[in-house]
């Protein structure tokens, strides 16, 4: 594209928290600064860091803005996007790469698609970290994008950009959220609330440098994905049929505890073995298009191996919902307990 092209392109103000970024950070800063773009800024929120994670932003150049204390990634994108000057706001994870023109594919997408409010892209299929955990995580990630409807329901916040005048009009990310959790996800149902689109760029790719370890990846995935998105699910009364929350999931939950039930049952009717063994070929028969996908991409040594932390992911999937609505029907007792008990209270007087 011709630099005259590029000028008539919406200015993009790229935001990116970090907290302790170490390497990662460096080579996300390094892409940024290589890639190709209409005219932008860069601004780095460095949220309490103790490694010095703001200085070698500085030394790259870029607008900082230091946090004396960790106020988490949703305060600290909010903090970025009210000194932005671009006409979008273009959210990157400080351990992500992205290519020389992933900035210039958000800027054409909006222009070339100006009904959109928002978009996401999606970890390509070479993450940076070699460990099993970290290619099948970031894989698995890369395939729920690839085949999820381009008519987005969420938003991303490690690639995700969106009209500055819009995300303030829906009161940018929920600052309650103190942890890396699903604050994008929030700030996605927000948008689809109030009829926004949000358009999901399967061609707009970055790379994942984090590392998953066991441990980790499970405190993670429960306790700042699974929990808070189950609260969100009730929040909102709906369960989109998308991304994590397709049909095919929920039915395979149904069936990884139907399997673990009758594997139970199988130490007193040895019977259950068999129903144990048919609902495990069908969970398997199931999925078999993911499971595909991992041979393609790594070997069928490495399928095998996926099916187990997949079959993994859907039990605690599971579990975390349940714990969700348990704890969603005890808050609501709660209060109309109290309500009621309020109500009787000042009616006696």
């Amino acid at each position: 594209m011709t630099s005259s092209n590029l000028q008539h392109l919406p200015s993009i103000s790229v935001i990116i928290p970090v907290y302790n970024g170490g390497k990662n950070f460096y080579k996300c800063l390094t892409s940024i600064s290589q890639a190709l773009a209409s005219a932008y800024e860069v601004i780095v929120v460095a949220d309490g860091d103790t490694d010095g994670s703001w200085l070698l932003a500085k030394n790259f150049g870029v607008t900082v803005i230091r946090n004396p204390i960790s106020v988490g990634p949703a305060k600290a994108r909010n903090l970025g996007a009210k000194v932005a000057r671009g006409e979008l706001l273009f959210f990157v994870d400080a351990d992500v790469e992205i290519y020389p023109d992933t900035i210039e594919k958000v800027a054409m997408t909006f222009q070339q698609e100006p009904d959109i409010s928002a978009l996401i892209g999606c970890y390509d299929d070479a993450p940076g970290a070699s460990n099993f955990l970290s290619q099948y995580k970031n894989l698995f990630h890369h395939y729920t994008h690839q085949t999820a409807s381009e008519e987005a329901s969420t938003f991303w916040g490690a690639c995700g950009a969106i009209r500055r005048d819009i995300f303030w009009q829906i009161g940018g990310f929920d600052e309650s959220y103190r942890q890396p959790s699903v604050e994008d996800i929030d700030l996605g149902y927000r948008l689809k609330r109030h009829n926004y689109r949000i358009k999901l760029c399967k061609h707009i790719q970055v790379k994942h440098l984090k590392r998953w370890e066991v441990i980790s990846l499970l405190k993670a995935e429960f306790f700042y994905r699974a929990l808070p998105w189950t609260a969100l699910i009730l929040r909102d009364r709906q369960m989109i049929n998308d991304l994590n929350l397709r049909l095919k999931s929920r039915i395979s939950i149904v069936l990884i505890y139907t399997i673990l039930l009758s594997f139970i049952a199988s130490c007193w009717w040895t019977s259950c073995l068999i129903l144990t063994f048919v609902l495990s070929l069908v969970l398997l028969v199931l999925n078999a298009p993911v499971y595909q996908f991992f041979w393609t991409k790594r070997g069928l040594l490495f399928a095998f191996q996926t099916v187990i932390w997949h079959w993994l992911y859907y039990f605690y999937s599971g579990l975390a919902f349940a714990i969700g609505v348990i704890r969603h029907q005890i808050f609501n007792n709660r209060w109309l307990s109290l309500g009621l008990f309020q109500k009787f209270s000042f009616g006696s007087r």
